[in-house]
């Protein structure tokens, strides 16, 4: 991808928020200097165009939602043209990306799709966007806040069975789009504001633009069976020699038969702020990279649960091997006053938000 240009998904379940998060980054980065592109939502317009997604005429569904993708990807790319032309930085913000679509059709017709168009999921999901928000959808956690009046071709009703659909269809987003280098699940918070915070938040991180540091929310826990449905992941994760004030790891997540590796680097700006950048690395890259291992931290080794209960986004992680029998679950943007909604099947043992005793970082030396 072109240095100076970043291209941005910005997805989430129905009511999750993003037409106003749009208007915030548009207003925002403007201001910073950037240009800043934004790219509609496709089957909106293809809706209003005359296209039923609820049809029950298969030839008719699998023509639009190739249509769809086909028209997504040409707006992508020649918008991107207009970026480079632009000549100056700039911010492609896609409102919602290729991968949405795989959410509302079968993992059969998605496969046809991608291959009569000439492309891949691996190619949609992890290379073509330098990072995708998924905004949660108000019907998990928010649900006074969930409508249909805003957006007339929005089929999820605001009932007890709409609202169990348009949850659905935010976790099937979260799946299509897992394996992203930067996917960043925006909680539900009480306050919207702060939802559209987190939105400006990791852009930013994006751009490499110097950011506050922001605690997680952190607990230690034990788990049983009632554990809801979660994205199972094992992640490898391996620091390498760095300068001094900086954090340097490399990531391995494994998913099925799916798994993607992660270069980051976290670096201090200052007692307030840090700079954190993620790149995706081949295969070949990560085992030379591996050759710098540090020495003095050994390898973190975990199975990490991920989900959203009641409008906030949870990622437990199971330890192993020296770290055997320690689950820690966290949750991001919280802020302290603010309840946590735990998730059935969590007993908190302690809160450990804030004890740098239990980074990763810290937990890896030998």
């Amino acid at each position: 991808m072109t240095e100076d240009i970043k291209r941005i998904v910005l997805t989430g379940g129905p009511c999750a928020g993003k037409t106003t998060a749009l208007v915030r980054v548009i207003e925002h980065f403007s201001s910073l200097g950037y240009k800043v592109f934004t790219i509609p939502e496709v089957p909106t317009m293809f809706t209003q165009a005359g296209m039923d997604y609820l049809t029950k005429n298969h030839d008719f569904f699998l023509e639009g939602e190739k249509a769809t993708l086909e028209v997504q990807l040409s707006l992508e790319d020649k918008f991107m043209r207009m970026a480079r032309a632009y000549g100056k930085p700039a911010i492609i913000v896609c409102d919602r990306g290729a991968m949405d679509i795989s959410a509302y059709v079968t993992p059969e017709m998605w496969q046809r799709i991608t291959s009569e168009v000439g492309t891949t999921t691996p190619h949609l999901r992890d290379e073509r966007y330098d990072a995708v928000l998924h905004l949660v959808s108000a019907a998990d956690g928010a649900e006074q806040f969930y409508t249909t009046s805003n957006n007339a071709s929005r089929n999820e009703a605001a009932d007890e069975q709409g609202l169990a659909i348009a949850r659905l269809l935010d976790k099937k987003v979260i799946e299509a789009w897992t394996g992203h280098p930067h996917l960043r699940v925006i909680n539900n918070h009480e306050n919207f504001e702060n939802k559209l915070r987190r939105v400006i938040k990791e852009i930013s991180n994006v751009l490499a633009l110097p950011q506050p540091i922001e605690d997680e929310r952190k607990f230690i826990v034990s788990i049983d069976e009632s554990l809801p449905d979660a994205i199972v992941s094992d992640i490898t994760q391996t620091y390498l020699v760095a300068e001094p004030g900086c954090e340097v790891r490399l990531r391995r997540r494994t998913w099925g038969a799916n798994f993607v590796n992660v270069h980051t680097t976290k670096k201090k700006i200052s007692a307030q702020e840090e700079l954190i950048t993620d790149r995706q690395v081949s295969n070949s890259l990560y085992e030379s990279l591996l050759k710098q291992a540090d020495p003095y931290r050994k390898t973190i080794i975990k199975t990490r649960h991920s989900l959203v209960w009641k409008g906030q986004y949870f990622q437990i992680d199971v330890f192993h091997n020296a770290l055997e029998g320690l689950v820690v679950l966290e949750t991001k943007g919280i802020a302290q006053g603010e309840e946590v909604s735990f998730p059935p099947g969590i007993t908190v043992i302690e809160e450990i938000t804030g004890r740098t005793d239990y980074d990763n970082y810290n937990l890896a030396l030998r």
